[in-house]
């Protein structure tokens, strides 16, 4: 927001506005390991509640004494977003708390669970009892990490992929993207075998080695259709419940519907692991199915639509390897 578009703003809300105006003014002129810091007291706070001068250096290898600097600093920029509990030396949220920064969903349940290590110190336990399902699958390694410089670098890589339609094989393959499944790995790639583009199986590549020429034109992801191809897909609840306004809930559902754009490549993904009935008359019965596709023929065309439970392909198999 602006300052001419908070000064058009109700009286009661321009003293408010501005406050946080001026707050992300004063922090963007920070550096990078200043603004961090601050953002992890700003997490600290809003998810846990309180932040002590040890969470700072166990994070940042900062001195008790430079963690009393950003904690001063944080409390200088938002003060009404901290309090300081002078019996327990603990600081706290403060009661008319608003968040300095933005906190993607994703990444603070990953921090939640995962905690803040990165191997070499800070935090690696969960920050909160979290519980998960096991990953069933977990890519070496050794083989994840050729791949990443491959895609990085835009290079074609030579592999030994296990197929389960034809065996072992040597292949090259040309990678630009990691797809997570939510039960696999894959890393999507074109394949000078077959001539096209498909998704290949991390755990099932061995002895990857990077290839030091470039891509050819039609190798390259632009030409890649069911890549380029964003489909619109609208999920409603499961028109057998009993009560759809708890589904409407739970995924939060504008005007009874959610509505998701998504790559073709990994539409049939997605609805797998959600659990859409992707079936044109809804006829899946079993409990894991709480949404349905509400036009199947949105997945026209979608090679690998055929993961979508219910779904009946008109033509083509797919592309997964």
């Amino acid at each position: 927001m602006t300052r001419r578009e908070i000064d058009s703003l109700p009286t009661s809300k321009v003293v408010v506005e501005k406050r946080r105006f001026d707050s992300h003014r004063r922090i963007e002129s920070l550096g990078q390991a200043q603004r961090e810091r601050l953002a992890y007291i700003d997490f600290r706070l809003y998810f846990i509640g309180e932040v002590r001068r040890r969470d700072l250096s166990s994070r940042f290898g900062v001195a008790p004494a430079g963690a009393t600097r950003d904690l001063a600093l944080y409390r200088e920029v938002a003060p009404l977003n901290i309090e300081f509990d002078g019996s327990n030396k603990i600081y706290r949220i403060g009661k008319s708390f608003s968040p300095l920064f933005e906190h993607a969903t994703q990444r603070v349940l990953s921090k939640l669970s995962l905690g803040f290590g990165d191997g070499m110190n800070g935090e690696a336990e969960p920050l909160l009892p979290c519980e998960s399902p096991a990953v069933l699958s977990n890519p070496s390694m050794d083989v994840l990490a050729p791949i990443c410089r491959a895609i990085h670098a835009k290079r074609p890589i030579a592999i030994r992929y296990h197929s389960m339609s034809s065996g072992e094989s040597e292949r090259v393959i040309v990678p630009f993207a990691l797809i997570d499944s939510g039960l696999r790995w894959h890393v999507r790639a074109f394949d000078r075998k077959s001539e096209e583009f498909r998704d290949f199986v991390v755990t099932r590549i061995e002895a990857p080695t990077l290839i030091d020429e470039e891509p050819k034109t039609h190798e390259r992801p632009d030409n890649d259709y069911q890549w380029t191809r964003i489909v619109d897909l609208e999920l409603v609840p499961h028109p057998r419940l009993s009560r759809p306004e708890i589904i409407r809930m739970d995924y939060g559902m504008q005007d009874g519907a959610m509505r998701v754009r998504v790559r073709a490549a990994i539409a049939g993904y997605m609805l797998l692991r959600w659990g859409v009935d992707a079936s044109p008359d809804h006829c899946l019965q079993g409990h894991e199915y709480r949404l349905w596709l509400k036009d199947h023929l949105a997945l026209y065309g979608v090679k690998n639509a055929v993961l979508a439970p219910g779904y009946v392909p008109h033509t083509g198999r797919t592309s997964n390897e």
